[in-house]
């Protein structure tokens, strides 16, 4: 992901209201800020993946199930990739 270009925002927060495992789109935002800064200093997979699966935990009160923030990870991995 370009650091400081609207486009990765954009990308990241599309993927973010897309994936809207409690169907409240833009409940995410409190995601965006540490997603983001996460593939700007090149997280992995696995550090891409903690932050989603403790949200739907610790905030959202959910038991994803272990492929859920594993698939959010990979998109973001694959957005990365892009350099969008």
């Amino acid at each position: 992901m370009r650091t400081g270009t609207g486009l990765a925002e954009k990308n990241l927060r599309q993927l973010l209201n897309e994936w809207d495992p409690i169907g409240v789109a833009d409940e995410y935002d409190r995601m965006f800020v540490p997603l983001l800064g996460r593939l700007r200093r090149g997280a992995d997979q696995a550090e891409s993946a903690a932050l989603p699966r403790t949200e739907l935990v610790e905030h959202f009160g959910l038991t994803p199930s272990p492929s859920e923030p594993e698939a959010v990870a990979t998109r973001l991995m694959a957005l990365k990739a892009e350099g969008a």
